[in-house]
């Protein structure tokens, strides 16, 4: 049964026919109301299949009731007419009413999975699930979730009493199911009330599609293994999908225990939470022979943390503290020895938390699979782990990548929520930083760990920091904890899993650490962990047990409570500017804002932070102090006119601001930048750039402010630092935009000065012993955008050193090239060379499998700068079947490159039919922005619009000026900016 987008009725077969004879009229009206409304069938009880008997499961999905069930009205169905709407109640609410309280899920689960019909146009499952509830509110309703599952019987028996069997329980009739769509409910009308205080087993069969497109509730993925085409079954249930595979109470706060059983082919295993309690062989109605799996009993926990996973994978093992742990993945990768890293780390890092929170981990083995497609890149369920496989697996010769470290952080990150999720659980979604922020926080600690020469402070910063400080301001952003009340409707739920939630929230447990200490930290933690373990907490429940780690010493003084200080910066969006004025010793802060205005702050935005001032003068680490109001006077961190007196705020940026100066406090530490950057510890060289940059883009400081702390570059043998210059002066769309014409030959003569050194330090690694960097992570992840720069400045010898590494490649293509630089050599091997280099680089695309390697090859084979080869290029991509190139839009690709711009416009006067059939109109008014990309006036605009307006619809046609008109001013905003550095470029090369 498809998709149902509102409450509704299941009309039987026998009650359909009676209707027949009214006539046709009446007939297109329950057409309608079929389309219109979901269906489910009340089942007698004698009908209902029972849940403990194997001889009983229906073979077929779907059911048929005894009669038309009655709306929520109480009128039979029939009785409905067009327009009715069902009355208001608790199911139009998003959350549950507090009613029933589950405790204990037995459920049973039948995918249809069969190794020789790997592609059913269906893949269906059927199922069955008892649940154990309390009555809390006596009710004749109940509220259940359920999304696109079809409901094959219901019935309610209780009051249960203890020793009794829920066999010979009293039965509660139920004379309606309906769902409630909009809200996702499946609701249960009973003929007498639940009563308070009682226990009760509601019995659910239902059936359901497993999911093919997106990997959400049960899913498909489709794979190659041996040289065969197999089939996997495995489960998302977070954060409300756990609805989409049983009906439950799909809350966090709802936690039971769950009893699990799977049905499956015998050549398949099956997963799950706990270690396999037994299994047993049964045969269907057709003689078929199916494999039934038990599981032992969970903990208890919510329903987003069940999972299952069906398979044909070979795995790998150890044990540590006497638990096993086993990862789970194709056979060729098992063999090929790709998943021994991720074992031989995750017994290592269950260890070290164990040890760090004094909290044994509390099931009996762990599960981890790598599946062939997992878009959520990996999931903490308790007892049976889930990754994409690219997040995982890791090749034994896969030494000089960055991956390891990477593979690293994501086994930690889904370790940690182990204790932040699982074991303590947030009450609600509106907190999931608690679960997110925390595990994202110790993932860096883990890494440290093992790993103690990695810089931590500047892989965080990397990593975490950087990306939502750019994200980050006042006005548009939420905030990382979110009122309850907040909430309406199901989308709000999933779209909290975002920068602000991971990124954010692992900043403001970094920041909590900071201004405390380790030790305190981990205490307050532990009794938090141990508090509320197999339970749910709210962010105060937290601040609490952070309060009373405070309370009970005597060194640590704060200005405010714990509350009072974090929730400044969870219950309010944006971060703050901090600005000292060295000369006089006042320190204020204001809101950031995206492109501030005058006067702003005070227009938009009246709260202010209580801020951790963590800071260091003339090198030296100086005491902690708070800014607790808009401004104050702190006379100690006035500097004198001597060359050596400096002041750097925000000690390795632990906390969650940027940093301004007044004029003599940048002066003074561009000053010891030229001098000795050495004395300016490398994480705050990073951040002077990083926060100058920013501030200048957004008015708070002038754009010659920062080019002024560049000037020292030549001394500059950081990798990491030079990546964060490059970032700001040479962005992604640097050479294509029109504006920076001018600035290009000067910031050639300007960079190319002081990148000798550097270039010189790495391209010789890169000639003599690449391997030497497998270990240095921030050169792994920084070496790709020195590189490129280099060539794109026109370096000799790294235009050089693109050829030799391509053609090296194009003899001898057993020979990999160095995987740090390997989108910079394809993409300058093709633009050096011509179409003898593309025509071998299209030949390897064409018989490469690897999507993320493909796409890599695609956006190569658009370097070219011959305009006859990328016209080639598109009529490949309009021409050739559309699985040559998977759903990259190869014109948007050409025309995104510099001389690919005139190239693809052109191409588009004769072709413009074939890219819409081939690619949806609407790539044509995305090719219009990517084009239009350079405007800087409205007679641009009205050429561009003239240009395309034979190829675009009427509505596309009147919705395009406004967004023109905005990439034409932030052009010519960029103008000025553009101008400006220009004006110091000269006067500085």
């Amino acid at each position: 049964m498809g998709p149902h987008s509102s409450s509704g009725f299941y009309v039987s077969r026998a009650a359909a026919l009676l209707l027949a004879a009214l006539g046709a009229a009446l007939l297109l009206a329950l057409a309608v109301l079929a389309a219109l409304y979901g269906h489910c069938a009340r089942v007698a009880p004698s009908e209902l299949p029972s849940c403990g008997a194997p001889d009983a499961r229906p073979s077929q999905p779907g059911g048929q009731g005894e009669s038309p069930p009655a709306s929520p009205t109480g009128e039979p169905a029939g009785a409905a007419t067009p327009g009715r709407r069902r009355p208001s109640g608790p199911w139009d609410q998003l959350r549950l009413p507090p009613w029933l309280v589950p405790l204990h899920y037995e459920l049973e689960l039948w995918p249809r999975l069969r190794p020789d019909e790997l592609s059913p146009p269906t893949l269906r499952f059927t199922g069955r699930v008892n649940v154990t509830v309390r009555c809390a509110v006596a009710t004749a309703r109940l509220l259940l979730h359920s999304f696109l599952l079809d409901c094959d019987g219901a019935e309610v028996r209780g009051p249960l009493f203890s020793g009794s069997s829920n066999t010979t329980a009293g039965r509660v009739p139920v004379d309606n199911v309906w769902f409630a769509l909009d809200m996702q409910y499946v609701v249960l009308e009973l003929r007498e009330a639940l009563q308070p205080g009682n226990l009760y087993e509601l019995q659910l069969s239902f059936s359901g599609r497993a999911n093919r497109d997106t990997r959400e509730g049960l899913f498909l993925n489709v794979y190659t293994d041996q040289g065969e085409r197999r089939a996997l079954l495995a489960s998302q249930m977070e954060p409300t999908f756990a609805r989409n595979v049983f009906p439950c109470f799909d809350e966090p706060a709802l936690k039971a225990t769950f009893n699990i059983t799977i049905v499956h082919h015998p050549s398949y295993v099956a997963l799950s939470n706990m270690p396999k309690l037994g299994q047993s062989e049964e045969e269907d109605a057709n003689g078929n022979k199916w494999t039934v799996t038990t599981f032992y009993t969970t903990p208890h926990m919510p329903t987003y943390l069940a999972a299952f996973a069906v398979c044909d994978y070979d795995h790998v093992s150890r044990t540590e503290r006497g638990k096993e742990i086993r990862i789970w993945a194709r056979k060729d990768d098992i063999a090929n020895g790709n998943a021994d890293f991720a074992l031989n780390i995750t017994g290592p890092i269950f260890s070290f938390l164990e040890d760090l929170f004094n909290i044994s981990y509390p099931l009996p083995k762990t599960d981890i699979i790598a599946l062939p497609t997992f878009d959520n890149r990996a999931m903490e369920n308790w007892g049976l782990l889930i990754f994409d496989e690219s997040l995982l697996l890791l090749q034994p010769d896969d030494q000089l990548t960055e991956k390891k470290t990477l593979i690293s952080q994501i086994v930690s990150h889904e370790i940690g929520h182990q204790w932040f999720g699982n074991l303590v659980t947030m009450s609600w979604w509106n907190n999931i930083w608690l679960n997110e922020g925390f595990a994202s926080y110790f993932e860096f600690g883990v890494i440290s760990y093992f790993n103690p020469k990695l810089p931590r402070n500047e892989i965080f910063f990397f990593n975490i920091l950087h990306d939502v400080l750019r994200e980050d301001h006042a006005l548009v952003s939420r905030a990382v904890s979110m009122k309850v009340e907040n909430f309406t409707e199901m989308n709000e739920i999933n779209e909290l899993f975002d920068l602000f939630t991971y990124n954010k929230g692992a900043s403001m447990a970094r920041m909590l650490s900071s201004f405390l200490n380790e030790n305190l930290f981990i205490s307050a933690l532990k009794s938090y962990l141990e508090t509320f373990s197999y339970s749910n907490a709210e962010q105060d429940d937290l601040w609490k047990h952070f309060q009373m780690a405070i309370d009970n010493q005597s060194k640590i003084v704060l200005p405010a409570t714990i509350k009072s200080i974090m929730d400044s910066w969870t219950h309010q969006s944006g971060f703050p500017v901090i600005t000292l004025n060295v000369s006089t010793g006042i320190m204020k802060q204001e809101p950031f804002f995206l492109g501030k205005v005058k006067n702003q702050t005070l227009l938009t935005h009246n709260d202010t932070w209580i801020v951790p001032i963590l800071w260091m003068k003339n090198g030296t680490t100086q005491s902690l102090v708070w800014l607790d109001k808009s401004s104050k006077l702190f006379p100690e961190m006035q500097v004198s006119d001597s060359d050596h007196d400096w002041v750097i705020l925000n000690l390795n940026m632990t906390g969650y601001y940027r940093v301004n100066y007044d004029k003599l406090g940048w002066k003074k530490l561009n000053q010891q930048l030229e001098k000795d950057p050495k004395a300016i510890p490398v994480i705050h060289r990073l951040q002077l750039i990083d926060d100058a940059f920013s501030l200048s883009k957004n008015n708070y400081i002038e754009i010659e402010t920062a080019l002024d702390l560049t000037k020292y570059l030549a001394e500059e043998d950081e990798i990491i630092v030079w990546h964060a210059v490059l970032v700001n002066l040479l962005p992604r769309n640097f050479v294509s935009d029109v504006n920076n014409y001018d600035i290009y030959p000067l910031l050639k003569k300007y960079l190319l000065k002081r990148l000798n050194s550097i270039w010189n330090i790495y391209s010789t690694i890169i000639r003599e012993n690449v391997a030497a960097l497998q270990d240095d992570y921030l050169a792994l992840i920084s070496l790709g955008k020195l590189f490129g720069t280099a060539c794109l400045l026109g370096l000799e010898d790294c235009l050089q050193l693109s050829r030799e590494l391509f053609k090296n490649w194009m003899h001898y293509p057993e020979n990999e090239m160095p995987y740090p630089i390997q989108t910079e050599i394809l993409c300058y091997g093709i633009a050096l060379g011509s179409d003898k280099e593309w025509d071998f680089l299209f030949s390897i695309y064409s018989n490469n499998t690897e999507e993320e390697e493909r796409i890599q090859l695609i956006l190569a084979m658009s370097c070219s700068k011959d305009p006859w080869i990328l016209n080639r290029y598109m009529e490949y991509a309009i021409t050739t079947s559309p699985f040559n190139f998977n759903d990259t839009n190869i014109i948007e690709v050409v025309a995104a490159s510099e001389v690919g711009r005139y190239v693809a416009k052109d191409f588009l006067v004769n072709n413009w039919q074939a890219v819409s059939e081939r690619y949806g109109i609407q790539s044509l008014v995305t090719l219009m922005y990517i084009i239009g990309r350079t405007i800087s006036t409205d007679l641009q605009i009205m050429e561009l619009q003239q240009f395309f307006s034979p190829m675009l619809e009427e509505h596309q046609r009147l919705t395009i000026h406004a967004k023109l008109q905005t990439i034409k001013n932030e052009n010519l905003k960029n103008k000025h900016r553009s101008a400006r550095i220009a004006a110091w470029l000269r006067k500085n090369t």
